[in-house]
């Protein structure tokens, strides 16, 4: 098997992080803890974008300097993915010296490739998205996403001739079916390429804050030309050839939807005209949504604003832009505490967080987010599935067992169902589909807490039997473990540890480790507070 070289797109730090992002980098952090169980050799990588107009922005607003600002916002990010559990073996800085060295690396082999040339600009621009939009594409003379108005600009840059790529693009995504997905983004991409590119304009000189061009000091990059080398600066390009070629171009890089011009169209002709092959896959998410809007931080302090005016907020919708805002005025109120990250996890707890962003939203498409479908998905699958089967379970082995766990049956019914749910989640896993792997495993509790009650083993003697089914329900709950670890590592771990198991399921390899009747018998079985106890809406 090729590496698993994941990324999420790298964060703006002009404000704190939201759900939007967890969503994005706990779907990230899933598939990733996915290959590792699988015993794939695995990269992760998350990070901050630190550059461009509206850091700088924001720093001036709060009085500081732009890097003042980026190290103080950088440790929400952070903060907030230790809160979460995330697993990333790298966290990039766009300020950090490598990165300089290899965006400077990679934009001079494209000059050199003779694919930059000087010229004016004159556009309209957005600081929010950090991007020209023509005049046909505003929506009553503002940004089509953010809905605030746009500068024009006019200023000497640097251009990146994308005109040039046109039918090296075309010919790109005919032997590379799958490159863009699910299938109406890659052809929304190739929609795009169809349609005619034009050269792009990836310098600016009208500010400072920014990777300063090698070739003419005079210039920095502009954001995004910045950004999106990221994902080889992190496997060492310009400084060690061996690794970089190791991961790439065998990555994945997850983004939202609202992103797919310059991760499906521009990057891959970036990576043509410095001679380095495009990324092997980029997959499309939608929105996270609530009443319909896309929930921003700008929505956010709008409705922070009319509450203390004593006015209503807003519903949105979160996707990986932080800045993304839709054009009307808040319409119905939205607590605060379900946009922030930590609120949810202090709330709900870590686990019961991850598994609903996992678990309601399919990647792909645009998803509800609300509080009410957070507490019903906790209450159906984590309270009553879940957990009373591990409390079930842990009880009756007391009472009948004397608490020693009793070894499964090799020839149980829920054999079948086990090896049905393993091969429908892992296909799922592979199809970046955390939603459907899930959904089968919590087949396999249903079957499992369906053969408690068909036995009732509560109610019998001690003796074979009940050994039997309890047997079989330690095995469940041993190949559970195994399955949702990526998406709930923590309840993971203390499952496998209540049911008298030595390490954790982390550790285990699947599908060597998932076979029926690997529980071995003749171990304690300890019982515990509730893992998820009932909420109320």
């Amino acid at each position: 098997m090729p590496p698993f070289y994941v990324t999420t797109p790298i964060y703006y730090v002009n404000d704190a992080p939201h759900v939007g992002h967890a969503y994005t980098t706990v779907n990230a952090d899933a598939l990733a803890r996915w290959h590792r169980l699988c015993g794939d050799e695995v990269f992760f990588l998350t990070g901050t974008d630190e550059h461009g107009a509206k850091v700088a922005e924001a720093a001036t607003e709060h009085g500081v300097s732009p890097q003042e600002w980026a190290d103080t916002v950088v440790q929400r990010f952070l903060g907030a993915w230790r809160d979460l559990e995330i697993s990333n073996d790298d966290f990039i800085r766009t300020t950090e010296p490598r990165h300089h060295h290899a965006v400077q690396a990679f934009l001079q082999r494209v000059h050199d490739n003779g694919y930059i040339r000087l010229d004016t600009y004159r556009g309209l621009y957005c600081v929010s998205c950090e991007d020209y939009y023509t005049l046909e594409q505003l929506v009553e003379g503002k940004c089509p996403v953010h809905g605030r108005p746009v500068v024009e600009m006019e200023e000497e840059n640097y251009f990146f001739e994308l005109s040039k790529f046109e039918d090296r693009l075309l010919r790109w995504y005919e032997e590379h079916p799958e490159a863009v997905r699910p299938a109406t983004k890659r052809n929304e991409a190739l929609s795009f390429v169809k349609g005619g590119l034009k050269d792009i304009s990836i310098t600016r000189t009208s500010m400072r804050w920014g990777v300063p061009v090698p070739w003419d000091e005079r210039h920095v990059f502009y954001v995004w030309y910045d950004a999106l080398v990221n994902y080889l600066t992190a496997i060492g390009y310009g400084e060690d050839e061996p690794t970089w070629r190791h991961w790439w171009p065998a990555v994945h890089h997850l983004i939202g939807k609202e992103i797919i011009r310059f991760h499906c169209v521009w990057w891959p002709a970036m990576c043509m005209a410095a001679g380095v092959e495009p990324p092997a896959h980029v997959f499309v998410h939608g929105w996270l949504l609530v009443g319909g809007q896309k929930l921003s931080k700008t929505l956010v302090r709008q409705h922070a604003q009319l509450a203390a005016a004593g006015g209503s907020g807003s519903d949105g919708a979160a996707g990986s832009d932080p800045e993304a805002t839709g054009a009307s005025a808040p319409a119905h109120p939205v607590r605060l505490t379900e946009i922030a990250p930590q609120s949810l996890t202090e709330d709900f707890g870590v686990d019961a967080t991850r598994y609903h962003l996992l678990r309601d939203v399919p990647l792909g498409t645009d998803g509800d987010f609300s509080y009410e479908g957070l507490v019903s998905r906790y209450n159906a699958d984590l309270a009553n599935n879940l957990g009373n089967l591990v409390a079930r379970v842990a009880t009756v082995v007391g009472t009948k067992c004397g608490g020693i766990g009793p070894a499964p049956d090799p020839n149980s019914a829920l054999g079948a169902v086990a090896r049905e749910v393993l091969s429908d989640a892992t296909g799922a896993w592979a199809r970046f589909a955390p939603h459907e792997a899930l959904e089968a495993t919590w087949r396999l509790i249903g079957a499992a807490n369906a053969s408690l009650e068909a036995a009732e083993p509560w109610k019998a003697e001690p003796g074979p039997s009940v050994d039997a089914v309890l047997g079989d329900a330690l095995e469940v709950l041993r190949l559970v473990s195994l399955l949702v670890s990526p998406a709930m590592p923590s309840t993971a771990a203390e499952i496998w540890r209540r049911i008298g198991l030595d390490g954790a399921p982390q550790d285990r390899r699947v599908p060597a480790d998932a076979r029926w009747g690997g529980y071995p018998g003749g171990v304690p079985v300890v019982k515990g507070d509730p893992l998820f106890p009932r909420r109320k809406a």
